[in-house]
């Protein structure tokens, strides 16, 4: 079965995971711009970072066989600083529509501040102008009444929710964000937003439809495999292989393909790995390494599917 993680974080991430990735079946990952842990201190450190969203990490993936898509917008806590949100709204509709690039995302609330709401409704107008989808981040605090705003501002601003994927969601979540036609997203993240048990058991009680597993991996105790052992432990404990299958890969492929930057024909019909390919110059490789992928599938086990 084929996969894709539509919430990755791979810039933060190693190699490894991109060959743990592919070997477990992942087709194509979908970064969302976002916060880097630490607050930025200027813009053209946000220029930088999106400038290696849709360029040097796009090549990095494909030398490892997995097709890289992206999402560019301001994320909700660095909307807080308005000297760097303003600098920011300059730049992002110089990067919505390069190529690769199919949402605008991940934005919304954080602690749900004045200047937050500003930068999320400046973001759903432009998306809405670009006629592109857009990945909501949902609060981790006071998340219930986040998530129904988020909802509520979408339509206010006249978003069709078919073209809205909203993330981060949980039992308490879910139903208002099916019933009103939205991408009902959950990132399956240890110990904190969820775990792939939990997840299973949604599957089990809503079905797939509108449904999207992702990773969120990042910088933080996170999973790059958690889309992939969640389809495992799905179909261990009795799911359709279709429903699966909707919610680990179509989905998500319907809801981004909306952009028109995303196809199944990028992973189906692959380039050719070579990774004696240089991008500005540079290489993937260090220190003399030769240029082949070796099989690394061993290094990461896919035996222990449970993500608590």
């Amino acid at each position: 079965m084929m996969f894709i993680d539509p919430h990755a974080h791979m810039v933060s991430r190693t190699t490894d995971d991109y060959e743990a990735m592919a070997a477990a079946g992942v087709v194509a990952v979908i970064e969302p711009a976002f916060w880097l842990g630490q607050p930025r201190t200027n813009v053209g450190s946000y220029l930088d970072y999106l400038s290696t969203l849709v360029g040097f990490e796009r090549f990095r993936a494909g030398q490892f066989g997995i097709r890289h898509y992206c999402t560019i917008g301001l994320n909700s806590k660095e909307a807080n600083n308005e000297a760097l949100a303003e600098g920011v709204m300059e730049l992002i509709p110089r990067f919505a529509l390069k190529e690769g690039v199919v949402a605008i995302g991940e934005i919304g609330y954080d602690e749900q501040t004045a200047l937050e709401d500003k930068y999320f409704r400046l973001q759903l107008d432009l998306a809405k102008e670009l006629d592109l989808p857009v990945m909501i981040h949902t609060p981790h605090r006071d998340k219930k009444r986040g998530t129904s705003r988020s909802m509520d501002v979408c339509i206010e601003h006249g978003l069709d929710p078919a073209k809205v994927v909203i993330d981060h969601n949980n039992e308490e979540t879910v139903r208002e964000c099916l019933d009103r036609g939205f991408w009902a997203a959950f990132s399956i993240y240890p110990s904190t937003k969820m775990g792939n048990e939990r997840m299973v058991e949604i599957l089990r009680q809503y079905g797939a439809r509108q449904i999207i597993v992702d990773s969120a991996c990042d910088w933080g105790i996170s999973e790059p495999l958690g889309v992939a052992k969640t389809a495992r432990l799905a179909l261990q404990r009795g799911i359709p292989e279709e429903q699966v299958r909707l919610a680990c890969y179509q989905n998500a492929l319907d809801a981004y393909g909306q952009s028109g930057q995303m196809k199944e024909a990028d992973w189906l019909n692959p380039v050719d790995i070579d990774q004696r390919a240089l991008y500005e110059g540079n290489s993937i490789l260090r220190g003399g390494r030769e240029p082949r992928v070796e099989k690394l599938a061993n290094r990461r086990s896919m035996d222990d599917l449970i993500i608590k």
